[in-house]
Formats: structure tokens, C-alpha cells, sequence
């Protein structure tokens, strides 16, 4: 029973992280040219006025 739980901690998972991050990158998705313009001007907006 032991060698089994040790099996799964060693061997299945880092297989289920690796698949895990791999899901999540390809979900992940980019951003618009509008989305990053707007992104940058609150930056900006931000920067130039400093944190509340």
C-alpha cells in the first residue's frame, strides 16, 4: 500500500502538475491592441498620479 501511495506522489504527480500548467497556458489568452492601449493608459493614469 505504501509503494503505491509513493507511486503516485513520484510518478503521477508531476504529470497531473505538468498537465495542469499546460491547460492553463493554452486557456490563457492575449490581448487586443485596444486592450493593451487601454492597459497602458492606466498605467500611465496610475504613475502620473501617484496611489491613493
Amino acid at each position: 500500500m505504501a509503494d503505491l501511495i509513493w507511486f503516485i506522489a513520484v510518478a503521477i504527480g508531476p504529470l497531473m502538475l505538468g498537465a495542469a500548467i499546460a491547460y492553463a497556458m493554452l486557456r490563457q489568452r492575449r490581448l487586443s491592441a485596444r486592450e493593451k492601449h487601454e492597459q497602458n493608459d492606466a498605467v500611465r493614469h496610475l504613475y502620473e498620479n501617484g496611489r491613493r
